[in-house]
């Protein structure tokens, strides 16, 4: 089996999810406004989620479908965030995602994680082209895509009903060549 890689930044690692994190990503993804502002986080984030959710990442590495991990404060050592390219092998491209628990929001970590991932993603996973999604009515996370040199794509109008309402997906892109004349 692949080992999950561990990624060191600036202020911040990106690591493997352990099974004990998974409280703390309870707590975190738990927040209404976390899945408010993301497609996929359920509320309520049930009990036994998180743990299903962390024992997934090993084999989905392995099996060349995503790579998860955790964002975490690199001098205190707990964990913030969760960042994830999910691979797409036979067009190589992968689409990022992530989530910041809300106290953390507006330090900068989202940005940091993602030029991280990203570059991982270009030079270690061979892929030629990044692309990232996000919900109309969550605007920050487009100005992260944009810091990452990503270009807007474009806007599927009321694409997804989340909550009994219509959401635009906006899509951003970058390119390996793009990332690499950065």
């Amino acid at each position: 089996m692949k080992q999950l890689p561990t990624i060191e930044l600036e202020r911040l690692l990106l690591r493997p999810f352990r099974l004990d994190d998974a409280k703390i990503v309870q707590e975190l993804a738990g927040d209404k406004y976390i899945a408010e502002m993301t497609l996929y986080i359920p509320h309520p984030y049930e009990d036994g989620m998180a743990e299903q959710w962390i024992d997934t990442h090993a084999v989905n590495f392995d099996g060349n479908r995503s790579l998860e991990l955790a964002i975490v404060h690199k001098e205190d050592q707990y964990v913030i965030g969760a960042i994830c390219i999910g691979l797409n092998p036979k067009f190589e491209h992968g689409e990022l995602a992530y989530w910041i628990g809300k106290a953390h929001k507006n330090n900068g970590y989202c940005t940091e994680a993602a030029k991280g991932i990203v570059k991982y993603a270009f030079e270690e996973m061979n892929v030629n082209r990044v692309y990232a999604r996000f919900l109309g009515k969550n605007p920050a996370s487009g100005r992260v895509m944009e810091k990452l040199g990503m270009k807007y794509e474009g806007t599927l109008r009321q694409h997804v009903k989340k909550w009994g309402e219509y959401e635009d997906l906006i899509y951003y892109g970058l390119l390996k060549d793009e990332y690499l004349n950065q």
